[in-house]
């Protein structure tokens, strides 16, 4: 595991499951959401989400978690394995609760949490599997053939996957 690319729901995990495996591992550690947004919260222009996207796929050991499905093959292609968190919709909802908790709201650029609950990210998690998941599988089976993938459906698989890393 030199090039990890961790995906899932909003809420799933992503973030932490990073940086522990960043720790573990050795790895640089990019939070897409750090990218994506300026220091003042404006998103950046699509292609040069993707510009940045393809210099880090380029170095030779980082994990990046992140959706962003319209740049998700730049990661697949160049990952050697690939996460996908896939929670069920109350598991990530109670997500964005604790992260609202920790974080009392707001945005952190350094950690990469734009945190914010609307209405319509409540809709987006609620439907996740539903609309966005076979987009994520059919985007992994295209671009990320040659990669690990691994599957983790609750917060206790995601820890063991974590504990075994560090056993490794």
């Amino acid at each position: 595991m030199e090039r990890i690319a961790i995906i899932g729901c909003g809420g799933s995990g992503k973030s932490t499951i990073a940086k522990r495996l960043g720790a573990l591992l050795d790895l640089p550690v990019t939070h897409l959401d750090a990218i994506y947004y300026d220091e003042n919260w404006n998103p950046l222009p699509q292609d040069e989400f993707a510009a940045k996207q393809e210099k880090l796929v380029a170095g030779e050991r980082w994990l990046i978690e992140g959706n962003y499905a319209g740049t998700l093959p730049i990661r697949l292609a160049a990952a050697d394995t690939v996460i996908f968190l896939d929670m069920p919709a109350h598991v990530c909802l109670w997500g964005i609760v604790q992260r609202r908790w920790r974080y009392r709201g707001g945005q952190h650029h350094q950690d990469g949490v734009y945190d914010r609950i609307t209405w319509s990210f409540v809709k987006y998690i609620w439907g996740y599997r539903t609309s966005m998941k076979p987009r994520v599988v059919a985007m992994t089976a295209e671009h990320a053939a040659h990669a690990q993938l691994v599957i983790l459906s609750s917060r206790r698989a995601a820890n063991q996957f974590v504990a075994q890393a560090a056993r490794r």
